[in-house]
């Protein structure tokens, strides 16, 4: 069982796809990995020793910020962008899209399902 940085890895993929399931590595760097430690890409986790599933490790925790120090930083970064007013920080205040989209249609991800927002009726004059 391949546990690193806190993740379970899955067993039946190979190396590359494998490591890409830790938050902030992908496909290059998990090649950069696979390439310092000496492991071949082709070899599948469940064949991984826990010698190599180690090296893999130290390399991670030595080159890299993964998981929730990357996390962290990142919503850190966002958490400046907000309190500085700049316009990004706007943007993600009010839950729009930060790069540019429109807005007019689509950006349903970001703004959330549909309010509709009906006209209200004025009363009809009271007789009397």
């Amino acid at each position: 069982m391949a546990r690193i940085s806190g993740i379970e890895l899955p067993m039946n993929k190979k190396l590359i796809p494998g490591l890409c399931y830790v938050y902030g590595i992908g496909k290059t760097t998990a090649m950069a990995i696979a390439e310092a430690s000496g492991i071949s890409p082709d070899k599948k986790i469940k064949e991984l020793s826990d010698a190599e599933v180690a090296k893999i490790q130290k390399i991670i925790n030595e080159t890299y910020k993964v998981e929730g120090d990357l996390r962290r930083e990142v919503q850190g970064n966002i958490k400046q962008l907000m309190e500085i007013g700049c316009y990004r920080g706007l943007r993600h205040r009010k839950g729009l899209p930060v790069r540019g989209q429109r807005t007019k249609t689509n950006a349903r991800t970001r703004k959330g399902k549909k309010k509709t927002v009906m006209a209200s009726k004025k009363e009809a004059p009271k007789k009397g």
